[in-house]
């Protein structure tokens, strides 16, 4: 029951705002990756804008501006885009998944929990299931924070980038770009 709970905080869900039990705080939330190139230099991008609910039925979204990839390099992050994320046609990422809103609503303040869960990604219109291990610390009555344990390792093949890695890899003129790389997550929650 905790994984479903989890699994929630990270999910999509089509709820209006007026109704969502829980909202998540973009100012106090990120979501990083890292990528590799050449074997050897590591980076670590993120996503300035998330939006987020949870929904009094327990239904819960968690979605990704892609326009808002920060990579440190303005005409890198153009590129991711346009040749990788293809934002005109597939503009956000979504994660998904239903909860018991008696399991979210239960924790004390100041408790801490580990738990695993499924959650649903889609990007560029591609559904892939992946596990989460978070960690869930109840800060307050009107605030969660849920953290990635360990990151999770996406790779590119899942959601077909690779052909958008590969022309970013020519367009810079690298050996290599790694096709998979860990995601970390920090997500607050706040009570409506």
């Amino acid at each position: 029951m905790k994984c479903k709970r989890i699994a929630a905080m990270f999910a999509t869900l089509a709820v209006s705002p007026a109704y969502a039990d829980w909202v998540l705080d973009n100012d106090a939330s990120r979501l990083s990756y890292v990528t590799t190139k050449a074997n050897v230099a590591a980076e670590v991008k993120h996503f300035s804008q998330l939006t987020g609910e949870i929904g009094a039925g327990g239904s819960a979204t968690v979605t990704i501006d892609l326009d808002s990839v920060d990579t440190a390099v303005e005409i890198r992050d153009g590129r991711m885009r346009e040749i990788l994320f293809e934002t005109d046609e597939f503009p956000t990422a979504t994660i998904t998944a239903k909860i018991d809103p008696e399991l979210l609503n239960s924790a004390a303040p100041g408790s801490i929990s580990v738990v695993m869960a499924e959650a649903i990604v889609n990007l560029r219109g591609m559904d892939v299931s992946m596990t989460f291990e978070a960690t869930v610390v109840r800060l307050d009555d009107q605030n969660l924070l849920v953290t990635a344990t360990k990151p999770v390792i996406v790779n590119a093949s899942q959601f077909g980038l690779l052909d958008g890695i590969e022309k970013l890899r020519e367009i810079a003129g690298l050996p290599s770009i790694s096709p998979a790389g860990p995601v970390s997550f920090v997500l607050k929650w706040s009570r409506q």
